[in-house]
């Protein structure tokens, strides 16, 4: 990932956070044909090995776990998309005093690079059914559980699945929020987008915080 030295950024706890907050992560490797590519919920086992642990299951009918379980260790890399919003240079305080500017986009990501192992385990599939479950429901008035469906039902469900684990070798995050940019051009941005309801209301708080517009 092309990673200027000011929008890199490398603190853990920021990364891990991005990755919770966005668990839906595209999985990638490479297979006979070219690249492949599948959205999967993941969760994050920070405290696994030296750099952590990626888990996530997908359908026995993708074949693209078979790619993974044919090459033993294969590198993978998983992607994971923070908040985004296009930036209108009606919003840079530069615009009006010399009309040099043009549109750009702002963005929040992380990549992860690692090994992919296939996990063929009704037991290890049960229990991180359990726990993406209970991380989705736990802030909902009445969670969901596992339990609440049919025992029969679910092992069935079980069937269909097959499970992933990741062990993480490298972890790169890209956070492209206007840092570049003037102090004027940093509070119209953020104020821009607090006022545009197309735009993403994280994005602003994170050109403010990166901006140093909040005191943090």
């Amino acid at each position: 990932m092309y990673q200027p030295p000011l929008f890199r950024e490398t603190r853990p706890e920021v990364l891990h956070a991005l990755i919770r907050n966005h668990p839906l992560g595209l999985l990638i490797c490479n297979g006979s044909a070219g690249p492949v590519a599948n959205p999967l919920p993941f969760l994050l086992d920070a405290d696994v090995g030296p750099n952590g642990r990626l888990r996530a299951h997908l359908a026995r009918a993708n074949p693209q776990w078979r790619l993974l379980a044919d090459t033993p260790d294969m590198p993978v890399l998983v992607v994971f998309q923070g908040a985004d919003s296009y930036i209108t240079p009606s919003w840079y305080e530069t615009k009006r005093e010399t009309g040099k500017v043009v549109p750009t986009w702002n963005y929040a990501t992380v990549q992860v690079r690692g090994t992919a192992r296939v996990i063929d385990d009704k037991d290890w599939l049960a229990g991180q059914i359990a726990e993406l479950t209970k991380t989705h429901e736990a802030d909902r008035a009445e969670p969901w559980q596992v339990t609440d469906a049919p025992d029969a039902y679910i092992a069935a469900q079980i069937k269909g699945v097959i499970g992933l684990e990741i062990d993480i070798t490298g972890i790169d995050g890209k956070w492209k929020v206007s840092q570049n940019r003037p102090v004027g051009d940093r509070i119209g941005v953020a104020e821009g987008i607090e006022a545009d309801q197309r735009a993403t209301d994280g994005m602003a708080q994170l050109v403010r915080r990166y901006g140093g517009l909040t005191g943090e």
